[in-house]
C-alpha cells in the first residue's frame, strides 16, 4: 500500500519528531496532525476526523491514554487504514489493539530513542533501533516496511511483546527510575567528571524531566515492580559490602 497520507495523534514530544521524521524521509507524504493543544489551521493541524482518515495513524498518545484514544478514533478510520503503535510499553497497547482493533490493519512498534536522542545525534538516526512486536500487515506489506526502515539506517529490531516489556524494564525504565533519585538527590555534573560519569549523566539527563512517561510505564509495565525488587535486594547486598 502506498502512504499519501499520515495521521498523528497527539502531539507531544515524539509526536513533533515524528512530524519531523516523515517529513524528513518521506517528504511527499502529506502529515495531519491532531492535537488538543493547537486549533485546526488545514495545514498542519487537523481536526480528529480528518486526521483519522488518513492512509496510516501514529497514535502518539500517553500510555494512559491509549485505550480511550483507540476507542474513540478507531470508529473514525477508514477500514484500510493502518494503526502505528509507537508506545513504550507493549503488552499493554498490543492487548488494547487486539480488543479495540479487531480486524484492522496495525503494527506494534517501539521506536527506542526519542527528541533528546536524536537531537544529541545531531540528527544522525543510523543505528536508532525500531522494536517490531505484532502487527496484521501482510507479509509483503510488513516486509517492505522494514526494508524501508532498514534503507535509513535504523536497526529493526522484532520480539514478543512480552520479551520487549522485561527488556525495557531493566533498561529504559530503571534508567528513568535512577534518573529521578539523581535529580532528588541534587547530583549534577562536577568539574571533574570521569567519563564513565559523563556516559551516565547523558543517559539521565535524557530521561529525567519525562516523569508522566516514568509512572506511566511503572503502571502499565508488569515487569517493572519485579526489577525494583531485585534493584532494592541488590541495593542492600551493596549496603552489607561497605560495612
Amino acid at each position: 500500500m502506498e502512504l499519501k497520507t499520515v495521521g498523528i495523534i497527539g502531539y507531544g514530544a515524539f509526536g513533533a519528531l515524528a512530524h519531523t521524521l516523515i517529513k524528513r524521509f518521506a517528504p511527499s507524504v502529506t502529515v495531519r496532525v491532531h492535537s488538543e493543544h493547537h486549533p485546526s489551521d488545514g495545514k498542519q493541524f487537523f481536526s480528529l476526523e480528518e486526521t483519522a482518515q488518513s492512509d496510516a495513524v501514529v497514535f502518539a498518545v500517553p500510555i494512559h491514554a491509549y485505550e480511550e484514544a483507540l476507542r474513540e478514533i478507531v470508529p473514525l478510520m477508514r477500514q484500510d487504514s493502518v494503526i502505528v503503535d509507537v508506545a513504550t510499553v507493549k503488552v499493554h497497547t498490543v492487548q488494547m489493539l487486539k480488543q479495540y482493533a479487531r480486524g484492522r490493519r496495525y503494527i506494534a512498534t517501539h521506536p527506542v530513542w526519542g527528541p533528546e536522542s536524536y537531537e544529541k545525534c545531531a540528527g544522525d538516526i543510523r543505528g536508532f533501533r525500531i522494536v517490531m512486536t505484532d502487527g496484521t500487515l501482510s507479509i509483503e506489506e510488513y516486509n517492505a516496511l522494514t526494508a524501508f526502515l532498514r534503507g535509513l539506517g535504523f536497526d529493526v529490531v522484532e520480539m514478543s511483546a512480552e520479551s520487549h516489556d522485561k527488556y525495557i524494564a531493566e533498561t529504559l525504565f530503571l534508567t528513568h527510575f535512577i534518573a529521578q533519585i539523581f535529580a532528588r538527590a541534587g547530583i549534577k555534573r562536577t568539574k571533574v567528571d570521569t567519563v564513565s560519569f559523563a556516559s551516565l549523566m547523558n543517559a539521565i539527563e535524557g530521561v529525567q524531566h519525562d516523569q508522566e512517561l516514568f509512572k506511566d510505564v511503572y503502571k502499565y509495565n508488569p515487569y517493572c515492580k519485579e526489577v525494583l525488587k531485585r534493584f532494592g535486594i541488590g541495593e542492600s547486598e551493596v549496603q552489607k559490602l561497605l560495612l
